[in-house]
């Protein structure tokens, strides 16, 4: 499949509805906040529609700094989506969970919480201390479940009564939401901040296709897939990048849809295809192991730029210095 052409307005498709932490990731890039947004209510679905070509870019959470990787998003990119498609850039943002519900509503009154599980299980030990034994609802996103809670579409399961907030025997229904979710739903801010650690951060992925230009502050992602299952076979991987001093910035083993025990290694390291430690690297991997390319994109931050300068150069000079000595090998 050949990338589509961009036109000067991308249409750039998020997880919605708006409202959501990814919908605030890709306002706070002027190129994408320039573009024709478009909420989708679940990941795969956000993936699926850059993929078949309906939308130009898609945005998207792939890790949390409280819990982890996303892993619809990673599953979606490693084992559904075309090999053409990658990461285009990444957008860490700082995250502030909020309870809200539909004002009037006391935190006394709540007797279920509704958002996102990850939102959910990020606010875990404030849950059980300011609402011991409270009912923990799903939701396919922050902005869903304060839409539902304001009353504008029931979710699934829950009835017309609680999601808007009633009081009785239904009890009042809350949502772990963003505070624009918020402003945009109508709903009151019972309780600010509830994440339960103060350093929290999501960061995000814009999926298209192709590969950026190297920048010199770059993150390369891959998903590898060990040809054989024996001692060393990891140890054996991590030494390809050891080796080249490439920094592994992330290392998470995930299932492989093939049977129990059989895993793939998605892999996070600091450089660009383009810089030739990294495809060296690549090129080694590929040689004894099944590899999926995820992407060489712009990392946020501005750490290890000066690191992977320094290796590059001991890199090039090792290179001039072999060359000379194959050089001088005499002919036959």
């Amino acid at each position: 499949m050949s990338p589509p052409a961009h036109p000067p307005r991308p249409r750039v498709a998020f997880l919605g509805p708006p409202g959501t932490f990814s919908e605030e990731a890709l306002l706070s890039q002027p190129d994408l906040a320039a573009g024709e947004l478009v909420p989708i209510r679940s990941i795969p679905e956000v993936i699926a529609e850059v993929d078949q070509g309906r939308v130009e870019l898609a945005v998207v959470p792939i890790e949390n700094a409280i819990e982890g990787s996303v892993n619809a998003t990673l599953d979606t990119l490693a084992f559904e989506s075309s090999p053409e498609l990658m990461i285009q850039r990444e957008v860490v943002l700082p995250i502030d969970m909020h309870l809200c519900a539909r004002p009037g509503t006391q935190l006394s009154d709540v007797t279920a919480v509704v958002s996102i599980p990850h939102a959910t299980a990020q606010c875990r030990e404030w849950l059980a201390r300011k609402l011991p034994g409270v009912e923990v609802r799903a939701a396919n996103s922050t902005a869903e479940a304060a839409r539902d809670v304001a009353g504008a579409q029931p979710a699934k399961g829950t009835t017309a009564k609680s999601a808007k907030g009633a009081k009785g025997e239904g009890g009042t229904t809350a949502a772990i939401a963003t505070s624009l979710a918020a402003k945009l739903y109508g709903l009151d801010v019972l309780a600010a901040d509830i994440e339960d650690h103060p350093d929290n951060e999501t960061r995000f992925v814009v999926i298209g296709f192709g590969i950026p230009a190297r920048t010199g502050h770059d993150k390369t992602t891959i998903v590898v897939f060990q040809s054989q299952d024996r001692p060393g076979s990891l140890l054996g991987i991590l030494q390809e990048f050891a080796a080249r001093a490439v920094n592994l910035t992330k290392l998470e083993s995930r299932p492989t849809k093939k049977g129990l025990g059989n895993y793939c290694f998605f892999m996070d390291c600091e450089g660009h295809i383009d810089d030739e430690l990294v495809a060296d690297v690549l090129r080694n991997l590929a040689a004894k192991h099944e590899v999926r390319f995820l992407g060489s994109y712009p990392a946020a931050g501005t750490e290890a730029v000066t690191r992977r300068r320094a290796a590059g150069k001991a890199w090039r000079a090792a290179t001039n210095w072999v060359d000379d000595l194959r050089s001088k090998v005499r002919p036959e």
